[in-house]
C-alpha cells in the first residue's frame, strides 16, 4: 500500500498507511473513534467543516431517549436501549454533564391516554425497565407545572439530559489523546476502489488510503454511499426541528415531557437541560436543503402552541435563544439505521439514516462497529496504556469561592469575567483555544466553554472574545469568523475609515 500524508490544519506529516478512515465529526463519528482508538490501529477523522460537532450533533434535544418509541425488534430500538444504558458510565469517564431525569409521555384526553397504555407494552417488549403508566393526581404531584387537562403518562425514569457539544467534543478529545488524527476542513470527495473493494477516499487535501473508511457523515452520508456504488435509491431527505430555549431564572423544569407520539415522530418536547434551562421543539419540516437552518415565524407559533398543551404556564416573553437543526431521515419504509458492512464490499462499514435516537445511540453504534470488524475477520489488539478518562477542565462558575482563589493565583486570567451571564473567564476561554481540539472561531469556543449561551446571548462579549481570539491566533480581527468560512464578524475599524 502506498504511504500517504495527512493533513492537520497548516502541518503535513508523514504517516504510515491508515487501518481505518472515519468519514464526519460528529458524535456517530466521534464516538466511533474513540471505542477505535483503544486498539492498536492507525485511525482517521475527517471532518469538512473547520471544528467538529457542527452538524445533527450541534442542534437536538440533548435527550438519551429511554427507548420506549422505536419499532420492537429494530436495530434502532436495540441500540437505543444499548446506548442508553452506556451513557452514564460513559459520560464519568469523559467528565461531562448527565442527568437522568426520567420523563413522561404526557396524555391530554382518553384516546391519547389509551396510546400511552399500547406505548406501555412497546416499552416493555423493547425491554426498558422501570416503566410504569401513572394517574393524573401523581403526575401533577410530581410535576405540577403540566397541565390539569392531562389524565396521566408513560413514566420512563431511565432517560436522560445531555450537553450534546460537551459529549461530542470530549469523545473526539479522548480519541485525539489516544492517538486518533483529526483532519478539520477536510472534505470527501469519492472513493478510491478496486473493483467492489474500498482502498481510499480522495479529499479536497488530497488522497488518503486506509484498509477500511467508515462512513459516518450524517446528513451526507447517502452521498457517500452513493459514491461507492451503493444503494442509489436510498435518499436522505433532512427534517428541520426548530427549538427555544427560555431563560432559567424565569422557567424551571425537573423531567422531561413528551407528547403522546405520532406516525410523524415524537412531537414537540418539553424539557429540562443539563445548563438548567427549559427548551421546547422540535417541529418537523421536510425540505430539500441540508445546509439551510432558519428559524421561522411560523415554526415559532406551532412550537409554542404544542408545548403550551403540555405546560400551559409557558410564556414566550421568557425565551432567550432560538435554533433549528437537521435530522437525517431516509426514504426507506422501515425508517430503520443502517449500520452494515455491505453484502459484496468489502474495506467499508456504512452508517446511514442515524437519525433520533441517534445521540442516546452513540456508544452502542460505535461499540457495533468494532464488532462489524471483528466478524470481518479484523484481529483488533488492544493498546497496552489506552486511557478511557477525560480530565475535566476548570468551569469557574461552578467551582467554590475557595476553590476560585486558588485557581486565580495559579492562573489570574481566570479571574477576568468575559461573559457575565455564563461567568466564563478569559482563562476558560484561552484554555479552550489551544486544547488538543483547537477553537479558532467563536462558536468554537461558545461550543467547548458555554460562553454566550446566557440572557445576552453574546452582546457583552463579542467583542471581547474576537480580541482574544486574535492575539491568541495571532491573526488581525478582521479575520475572526463566528464559524468559520465567510462568518467574519468585522472587516475593518471604524478609524480606518476616510473622513
Amino acid at each position: 500500500m502506498k504511504n500517504i500524508y495527512i493533513i492537520l490544519g497548516n502541518n503535513t506529516m508523514k504517516k504510515k498507511p491508515l487501518d481505518i478512515i472515519i468519514i464526519g465529526a460528529g458524535i456517530i463519528g466521534c464516538m466511533t473513534a474513540r471505542f477505535l482508538s483503544r486498539y492498536k490501529l492507525n485511525i482517521l477523522l475527517i471532518e469538512k467543516e473547520c471544528d467538529i460537532c457542527m452538524g445533527e450533533s450541534s442542534a437536538n434535544s440533548g435527550i438519551i431517549h429511554s427507548g420506549h418509541d422505536p419499532k420492537p425488534g429494530s436495530l434502532k430500538s436495540e441500540m437505543n436501549l444499548k446506548g442508553n444504558l452506556m451513557w452514564e458510565n460513559t459520560a464519568k469517564e469523559l467528565s461531562i454533564p448527565f442527568k437522568r431525569t426520567g420523563s413522561y409521555v404526557v396524555a391530554i384526553g382518553q384516546k391519547e391516554f389509551y396510546n400511552v397504555k399500547m406505548l406501555y407494552e412497546r416499552a416493555i417488549l423493547n425491554g426498558v425497565k422501570g416503566i410504569e403508566v401513572i394517574k393524573k393526581n401523581e403526575l401533577l404531584y410530581k410535576e405540577p407545572k403540566i397541565n390539569p387537562k392531562a389524565l396521566g403518562a408513560l413514566w420512563t425514569p431511565t432517560t436522560g439530559v445531555i450537553d450534546p457539544y460537551s459529549a461530542t467534543m470530549a469523545s473526539c478529545e479522548n480519541a485525539v489523546q489516544n492517538g486518533v488524527q483529526l483532519s478539520l476542513n477536510t472534505k470527501f470527495l469519492d472513493f478510491i476502489k478496486e473493483k467492489k473493494k474500498i482502498t481510499g477516499i480522495k479529499t479536497d487535501k488530497g488522497d488518503f488510503f486506509a484498509k477500511w473508511v467508515i462512513n459516518c457523515a450524517g446528513l451526507y452520508s447517502d452521498e457517500v454511499m452513493h459514491k461507492a456504488g451503493l444503494n442509489l435509491n436510498l435518499k436522505i431527505t433532512p427534517r428541520r426541528g426548530e427549538y427555544f430555549i427560555f431563560d432559567a431564572s424565569k422557567v424551571t423544569l425537573n423531567t422531561v415531557l413528551y407528547p403522546v407520539p405520532t406516525e410523524k415522530g415524537k412531537g414537540t418536547l418539553v424539557t429540562t437541560t443539563t445548563h438548567g434551562n427549559v427548551m421546547i421543539g422540535p417541529n418537523a419540516v421536510f425540505t430539500d436543503s441540508k445546509d439551510l437552518r432558519d428559524t421561522t415565524r411560523l415554526g415559532l407559533e406551532q412550537i409554542t402552541e404544542n408545548a403550551k398543551r403540555l405546560v400551559p404556564s409557558l410564556n414566550i416573553k421568557d425565551v432567550i435563544a432560538q435554533f433549528a437543526g437537521l435530522r437525517a431521515r431516509t426514504n426507506a419504509d422501515s425508517h430503520d439505521f443502517i449500520i452494515e458492512i455491505p453484502k459484496g464490499y468489502s474495506g467499508f462499514i456504512n452508517l446511514v439514516g442515524i437519525e433520533s435516537p441517534g445521540f442516546a445511540s452513540a456508544p452502542a453504534i460505535a461499540r457495533r462497529v468494532v464488532k462489524l470488524l471483528k466478524d470481518a475477520g479484523e484481529k483488533l489488539k488492544k493498546k497496552n496504556k489506552w486511557n478511557p478518562v477525560r480530565k475535566p477542565k476548570p468551569r469557574f462558575k461552578e467551582l467554590s469561592h475557595m476553590e476560585r482563589e486558588k485557581l486565580v493565583k495559579k492562573n489570574p486570567l481566570y479571574g477576568r469575567v468575559i461573559c457575565r451571564c455564563e461567568e466564563v473567564t478569559e482563562g476558560e476561554i484561552v484554555n479552550a483555544i489551544h486544547s488538543i481540539i483547537p477553537a479558532t472561531t467563536y462558536d468554537g469556543i461558545k461550543r467547548r466553554t458555554w460562553l454566550g449561551t446566557g440572557r445576552c446571548q453574546g452582546a457583552f462579549d463579542y467583542p471581547k472574545v474576537i480580541e482574544i481570539l486574535a492575539r491568541e491566533l495571532k491573526m488581525p480581527e478582521t479575520e475572526i469568523t463566528k464559524k468559520g468560512s465567510q462568518s467574519r464578524f468585522v472587516y475593518r475599524k471604524t478609524k480606518d475609515l476616510e473622513s
